[in-house]
């Protein structure tokens, strides 16, 4: 094979909000956690044994405006993009590495609403009724649909 290929696929959960850097001619990056996880029953034990993976990402100029707007920590987002290893030095002068997921498309997975749903069942619990406006679960939202085959 002639080519190689560098890419990335994740589904996970953010593990942090996005960390936004600006630059002076305007640009910016992103920087923000996900995890991964599998899940496996262990064969000695019959116990259920979860791995967890953690994944820097890296998200530059408007995806990274709109990852900050929108994203927030626990969403679900599937990324695209390819490895990069960056070679850092420590303040003790030894060399240090870091592998990154350069992001080039991502998708939110979680919807506003599951957001809203997973931070209200964080706080405390309360109870909401259904307005009048809105149809009960039992109720039809219009009622031409009487003569519609399904």
């Amino acid at each position: 094979m002639a080519g190689t290929l560098n890419k990335v696929m994740l589904i996970g959960n953010l593990g942090d909000d996005v960390k936004m850097h600006y630059f002076e001619g305007g640009g910016c990056v992103g920087r923000f956690p996900i995890a991964t996880s599998e899940t496996y029953m262990s064969k000695q034990t019959n116990e259920r044994i979860t791995n967890t993976e953690w994944h820097n990402i890296v998200v530059r100029n408007k995806g990274a405006e709109i990852c900050e707007k929108y994203l927030s920590k626990g969403d679900k987002v599937y990324i695209e993009g390819r490895l990069k290893t960056r070679k850092w030095t420590d303040d003790k002068g030894n060399d240090r590495y870091s592998t990154e997921i350069q992001c080039t498309d991502f998708t939110f997975l979680s919807t506003k609403k599951d957001s809203d749903t997973n931070a209200a069942n964080a706080g405390s619990p309360s109870v909401s009724s259904p307005s009048g406006n809105e149809p009960t679960p039992n109720q039809s939202a219009t009622d031409d649909n009487d003569d519609l085959p399904f």
